[in-house]
């Protein structure tokens, strides 16, 4: 599998990132770990994960996901073989200092997540959400002060408007600070217009990596939501309804299903693979719950759409056309 360089970085991560956010939540450390070597032996090596994941599990403190895999990357040996990204900033308790992005937070977050994953480095350190209640220079002069530690290789930003991402790169260049090398946003076939309008030229202009999140509309893509079908009794389906279970969101999920029988592949690998013909994105994220999972979302990297087949993927979900 080829691998990607990380926007500006020396990162050479693979085209699909395996999202973290299952793990010690809904697969436990067995599961975790069948799935995680299932991505290593098909060429993966960029995992995403959080230090929130999962604290609304009720029981659970946070860090579950970064536990799971320090545990595994201790008992395999291969700490040096994967790109960790993890993510500080979302709110982790009650107490006031347990959310945003102020030095404090950031310098007590980035020492619980190199203990639950048992490393003394994270490869890509992200600020999970903007927090606008903090000055950019402070939270830029911790980040630069852990990449000169050794603490964090690069830096990431998660969830920013353009206007916010723009104002940090700024700031970045003025004062030699750490910038933000990644841009984590939600971006698939659906949701397009949020990245495209005003981030996507951003980041093209500014060398900037993309990892989109959501890749496959919280699964909606794969084909497994249909009309007048009983939906899971879970938040997550829930959420799907609301949101892509429309007019629109089957119409596209018809096209996607008609360029996956005529290239003879699944309804993922074909909404992964427009994402990776997009200029400027790196690696898209999406979750793999089992092996054979993993392999299929694996086989995303190595299909090319026929330009037919990206164009007509691009007029369904056109956000720029109205009626």
């Amino acid at each position: 599998m080829e691998t990607r360089r990380m926007g500006r970085t020396g990162l050479q991560v693979a085209p699909i990132c395996l999202g973290g956010n299952t793990f010690g939540w809904t697969t436990d450390q067995a599961k975790s770990e069948e799935v995680l070597d299932a991505y290593v032996e098909g060429g993966g090596n960029f995992i995403d994960t959080a230090d929130v994941y999962s604290v609304w599990v009720p029981g659970n403190t946070g860090g579950d996901s970064e536990r799971v895999l320090g545990k595994w990357m201790k008992a395999r040996g291969n700490r040096e073989n994967i790109i960790i990204a993890s993510k500080v900033g979302s709110k982790m308790g009650e107490r006031p200092n347990e959310t945003g992005l102020s030095r404090q937070h950031i310098m007590a977050g980035v020492e619980a997540s190199l203990r639950n994953l048992q490393t003394d480095y994270i490869d890509l350190y992200q600020s999970h959400r903007d927090d606008l209640n903090t000055p950019v220079e402070e939270t830029l002069r911790a980040y630069d002060d852990l990449v000169a530690q050794g603490k964090v290789r690069y830096i990431g930003a998660s969830n920013f408007a353009a206007w916010r991402l723009t104002r940090n790169l700024w700031a970045s260049d003025k004062y030699n600070y750490a910038r933000y090398e990644t841009l984590q946003p939600l971006y698939n076939l659906y949701s397009r217009e949020g990245y495209e309008r005003e981030l996507e030229p951003l980041v093209l202009d500014q060398q900037v990596g993309v990892i989109p999140y959501s890749s496959l509309a919280s699964g909606f893509f794969s084909g497994k939501y249909r009309q007048g079908q009983p939906l899971p009794n879970t938040p997550r389906a829930q959420g799907v309804q609301r949101t892509y279970m429309n007019e629109r969101g089957f119409k596209i999920l018809a096209e996607i299903e008609r360029v996956a029988e005529g290239h003879k592949v699944t309804n993922s690998q074909v909404a992964l693979a427009w994402l990776l013909a997009r200029p400027g994105i790196t690696a898209p994220i999406v979750s793999g719950t089992s092996v054979e999972h993993v392999r299929e979302l694996l086989g995303a990297a190595e299909l090319k759409l026929s330009q037919d087949a990206i164009a007509a993927l691009d007029k369904v979900s056109d956000w720029q056309i109205k009626g």
